[in-house]
């Protein structure tokens, strides 16, 4: 099981420093990452004065005060790998410029000043195969916590190569949520990797949400990063618990004939599997505080499921396939707290009507630009709608699920090879599950992330026990 450890991270993320000597160590469990170098890279070229100032699009403004991550993790060689990395980063850097400035959080935008992208250099002091059979202690590899973001001085984008003693390499990379979605964050992770390796540069990352959803100055969402006791769980589900999956849900006459995808089955059954956890954690209608938003004093709650739909190329005009920012839309299945007994016990009409909603905000997406009214509702409001439920009133059950698995990180090629494997670490948001590809492409890597006390019962979730046995 994963657990958050912010302390050995956060001193990190504040220690920014000029000498290429100075070294930190941290021990994270039985795992030491002695920090070697740390550097701002700058782009190669001035950013130009017309694009000095990035302002942000209303959409950037909700996203909680955190960086995008992602975790590549490459094999040991017998040859020295070509890891100077830097040159390609300040290459591309002119093409992405937000990522090179600082955050002006009063005035909601990027100063563009050319300050540079944090790169670090670290020795991890053990081999990297255990890591892969028990992931324990992988935040302890992103060069910056994860919520040290939205400050004067924090890095818009930080990236951290770390060597291991067997000679593999996990290349950890963290990017901000003012800048980045996870689909933008896999673009930048596509250009770097192109220049890495000196071929034709085929990737033009375009930065124009703000002018279509410019921002009105909004607050972010306040998730409560960094407040509560929040931990994770990485559930592997290969080709023949997904093909189990879909055996159950056939039973539903009306999924005859179609082809439920490996998202859609894995999702409903962690649903349910959450939907178990919290009903079994609040039965007898106790009353517990949980937190500064809500308290919970019942043991059935209704129940929201909202997925996030990337809506690049699906609108018409269509928003470019390299969009960096956040382009996400809303679909969602409510329940009542009847409705949700029953989803608990019947997975096939879950299952059908999570697809349902999907493919309903997948043919909404259509509208977003050509209905700038509507556009706001799917991409703004009902985002913001659906958090409310979550972390204010007390008779929701809120559950996040978002789908990472075509953004092609397992063909990230830096010039030695492709990934073994693609990692996140402990992601301080409650009641979400990311579903992540694996390296065979026939599989989903689900990470969950729960209050601590969801999680024991999670764990304990026979459903998924016998799944996954």
């Amino acid at each position: 099981m994963l657990t958050i450890d912010n302390a050995n991270n956060t001193l990190i993320a504040y220690l920014y420093i000029t000498s290429l000597t100075h070294k930190i160590n941290i021990l994270a469990r039985n795992m030491k990452v002695e920090v070697q170098s740390r550097q701002l890279v700058k782009p190669a070229t001035a950013t130009p004065s017309h694009l000095r100032r990035y302002n942000i699009s209303m959409i950037d403004d909700l996203n909680p005060p955190m960086h995008v991550i992602r975790i590549l993790y490459y094999p040991p060689h017998t040859h020295t790998l070509p890891l100077n990395l830097q040159t390609p980063l300040s290459q591309i850097l002119p093409s992405f410029y937000p990522l090179a400035g600082r955050y002006l959080k009063p005035l909601h935008a990027v100063d563009c000043n050319d300050a540079g992208a944090l790169f670090s250099r670290a020795l991890v002091h053990s081999p990297l195969r255990p890591l892969l059979a028990d992931p324990s202690c992988l935040n302890a590899l992103l060069p910056v916590d994860i919520a040290a973001a939205d400050g004067p001085d924090d890095p818009m984008l930080a990236v951290q190569v770390n060597t291991f003693l067997c000679g593999g390499v996990a290349i950890a990379v963290c990017g901000s949520h003012r800048i980045f979605d996870a689909c933008s964050l896999s673009v930048f992770l596509a250009a770097w990797a192109e220049a890495a390796r000196g071929g034709e540069r085929t990737i033009r990352p375009d930065f124009g949400s703000a002018a279509l959803f410019p921002s009105e100055g909004a607050a972010p969402l306040d998730f409560g990063v960094g407040e509560r006791r929040i931990v994770g769980k990485r559930v592997v589900f290969d080709k023949e618990a997904i093909a189990a999956l879909r055996a159950r849900a056939s039973s539903d006459p009306d999924l005859e004939g179609v082809a439920l995808s490996r998202v859609v089955v894995v999702s409903a059954a962690l649903t349910q599997a959450l939907l178990r956890a919290d009903e079994a954690r609040h039965a007898g209608g106790s009353t517990i505080l949980e937190n500064k938003h809500r308290l919970h004093t019942q043991n059935a709650r209704a129940a929201l499921i909202a997925h996030a739909i990337n809506v690049r190329e699906r609108t018409v005009p269509p928003v470019p396939k390299h969009a960096c920012g956040t382009w996400v839309s809303i679909s969602h299945v409510e329940l009542s707290t009847e409705e949700r007994r029953e989803a608990t016990r019947d997975f096939p009409k879950l299952a059908r009507e999570m697809r349902e909603a999907t493919v309903r905000g997948i043919k909404d997406c259509a509208r977003i630009l050509s209905d700038k009214g509507f556009g706001r509702w799917a991409l703004v409001d009902s985002y913001a709608e659906i958090a409310e439920k979550g972390l204010i009133r007390e008779d929701y059950k809120v559950i996040y699920v978002t789908d990472w698995s075509k953004f092609g990180d397992y063909d990230l090629d830096f010039g030695f090879g492709k990934a073994i494997w693609v990692s996140l670490a402990d992601v301080p948001l409650e009641d979400l599950m990311i579903l992540m590809n694996t390296r065979e492409n026939d599989g989903i890597e689900a990470w969950v992330y729960l209050d601590e006390l969801d999680m024991t019962y999670f764990e304990k979730d026979q459903h998924i026990q016998m799944l996954l046995a």
